[in-house]
């Protein structure tokens, strides 16, 4: 019994140096082979030694079978994890970099910034946070106009507000540039009460302002039809309405035909979902009012302009289909990939 112990105790020895030389995942394979196979050191000690009739020793001879099956076991993950460290396959493809975008307001802004530069007019951002007197006063709206009602307009002392728009650039542009041409367009945040599929608290505008001598309501016209048809498409048109804005007079609100119907009105017979009559809202213009003109220094019976205000999100809603406002500030990785 004595000899066969130490037998077993040198198998263990020899399992041990030839695990310290075993550096691949074959070499494992070999001694698993060696010790654990058919005609390995295992099986050959089941077959020569008097396991059946002495318990002790087979104990022994299978405590030492499990013995060698950890150690391989546990050898075989450490090759293959080195071999993972260590071993680069350079025929696999490569993992893409992810690559990020600018928001689709920050598009869509800087595509009608780029549109309106080609016309000559300079970017300008004037302040969020304004006095009332470039917020309303100098604009020909008067005290007890609804538009400076708290419940339509965040107010922040008496006599400060949000902007609700962006016309407030129009007196600032004027009182910058003191003489004409003038032909700014003032892109910035606007913040109104309101929250639904097409209005939220807080939004963006572009405003345009031109002045000069002689300037008349076929020159509105001009620009409006060419940043419709820049900004959507050459196959869109436009259309004046008369309405009524305190600072510009003629006032009017632009319509631009709608992209689902092409300003028919109709999808496959059926009434187009999105605009029903065939056009659909831009915003609003008009000829800037004479006594806008005189509160930033500008002489009316010298010089006359056009302005007009349109909200970004409005058009990026328009160009792309978007049927509810709300859905451009969603955090939705999936949604916003799509631009």
């Amino acid at each position: 019994m004595v000899t066969k112990v130490i037998e077993i105790e040198q198998i263990k020895h020899e399992l041990d140096n030839d695990l310290k030389k075993s550096s691949l995942s074959s070499d494992v394979d070999k001694l698993n082979t060696k010790y654990l196979g058919k005609q390995g050191r295992i099986n050959f000690l089941f077959k020569t030694l008097p396991v059946k009739t002495d318990p002790q020793l087979g104990k022994a001879v299978n405590e030492l079978k499990n013995l060698i099956k950890d150690k391989l076991s546990a050898k075989l993950s450490e090759t293959l994890s080195h071999a993972q460290q260590d071993i680069v396959d350079v025929t696999v493809p490569g993992l893409e970099i992810p690559q990020g975008s600018l928001h689709l307001v920050t598009q869509a802004i800087e595509e009608i910034e780029s549109i309106f530069q080609k016309l000559g007019f300079v970017r300008r951002r004037y302040p969020e946070v304004e006095t009332d007197w470039y917020y309303a006063e100098g604009l020909n709206i008067p005290k007890d106009h609804p538009a400076r009602d708290d419940q339509e307009t965040f107010y922040i002392t008496n006599n400060t507000v949000l902007t609700a728009h962006t016309s407030n650039g129009q007196l600032r542009e004027m009182e910058l540039k003191k003489t004409p041409p003038i032909k700014m367009i003032n892109i910035g945040k606007t913040y109104r009460r309101q929250i639904d599929a097409t209005h939220t608290p807080m939004f963006h505008q572009f405003e345009g302002l031109v002045i000069d001598k002689g300037i008349n309501i076929t020159h509105l016209l001009g620009v409006t039809e060419y940043f419709a048809k820049s900004y959507f498409g050459q196959e869109r048109q436009t259309r004046l309405r008369p309405h009524h804005f305190q600072f510009t007079e003629p006032s009017f609100e632009i319509d631009v035909t709608c992209g689902v119907c092409q300003g028919t009105g109709m999808v496959h017979e059926i009434p187009c979902k999105v605009c029903k009559s065939g056009w659909l809202e831009l915003g609003g213009a008009g000829m800037v009012h004479p006594n806008v003109l005189r509160n930033g220094n500008f002489d009316p019976e010298e010089c006359s302009g056009f302005a007009f205000g349109w909200g970004v999100e409005r058009v990026l809603m328009i160009k792309s289909g978007l049927p509810d406002l709300r859905l451009i500030y969603n955090d939705d990785i999936r949604f916003l990939k799509q631009f």
